[in-house]
């Protein structure tokens, strides 16, 4: 048996065990994750950061059945998903899984009911059955008077609200956000942000966001910070109010001797 079949899930939400992930580039391999471990509490809200390349969106993608790693075990409660067939993953996506990307992907053709009704159709409801459902998770964001108006009439702030009232149609258990506000100014930031926190709340949600933006990050129940593909350790910066990955000594923080432990 390999390590991961021989560890067993522990209470969390999500845990992601010995996790690697290598692509092939030329004549060599890519090396983007390598030995990582991640364990989030069911009802943690956790704030992933670091600089660009370090890995961040990779292992969200993996976390969220997007990409199969390399080597590693990914498990929600007791189901690993890396076992999962295609189709199994598919459904496990729709059904367990909410998205939020900082590029909205909205069919801009379909009005913002029809984009938040789509994972329901997809899974087969009947769509007397999603509208209403669908037309709620509008109400919850604010925007059911614009439930008839195609995305493409939408401003960045109202498309990424229709991407938040999609992500959780399905009721998902957890929600995954890839810098979700990066794409929108500081004020529509600030009120997406606030919408994540209260729909975390009053869902009970266990939620990991990817995110540049230091004040977004300490609004989290914890922090993360990843470098060139492990998780190391994270301190705030207090002379310059910020958030920052330190250079610790090789002992405590190098990547190379203390691959995928994470730091809380």
């Amino acid at each position: 048996m390999t390590q991961q079949e021989n560890t067993p899930p522990g209470p969390f939400a999500i845990q992601a065990v010995d996790l690697a992930k290598t692509y092939r580039s030329g004549a060599s391999d890519l090396v983007v994750l390598s030995g990582l471990n991640l364990e989030v509490a069911p009802g943690e809200k956790l704030a992933l950061v670091g600089e660009s390349g370090a890995g961040k969106s990779t292992l969200l993608h993996l976390l969220g059945g997007l990409d199969r790693p390399s080597n590693g075990a990914i498990y929600f409660g007791q189901k690993n998903i890396c076992k999962l067939s295609p189709d199994e993953l598919a459904d496990f996506r729709n059904r367990e899984l909410g998205f939020v990307w900082q590029i909205h992907s909205l069919l801009r053709e379909f009005t913002a009911l029809e984009n938040v009704m789509m994972p329901l159709l997809v899974r087969g409801t009947a769509r007397d059955e999603a509208e209403p459902v669908s037309l709620a998770r509008l109400d919850e964001v604010g925007l059911r008077s614009r439930a008839s108006h195609r995305a493409g009439e939408l401003s960045g702030g109202e498309q990424q609200r229709v991407v938040l009232a999609r992500a959780l149609v399905g009721n998902p258990q957890v929600l995954l956000a890839d810098e979700p506000t990066g794409s929108v100014d500081f004020r529509t930031g600030e009120m997406i942000m606030g919408l994540i926190e209260d729909l975390h709340r009053s869902r009970k949600l266990t939620s990991i966001h990817v995110t540049h933006n230091h004040n977004f990050a300490r609004r989290a129940d914890r922090i993360v910070a990843m470098e060139r593909g492990c998780l190391v350790p994270f301190v705030p910066d207090s002379s310059t109010d910020s958030l920052s990955v330190t250079q610790a000594p090789a002992s405590v923080a190098s990547p190379s001797s203390q691959k995928g432990r994470h730091y809380v």
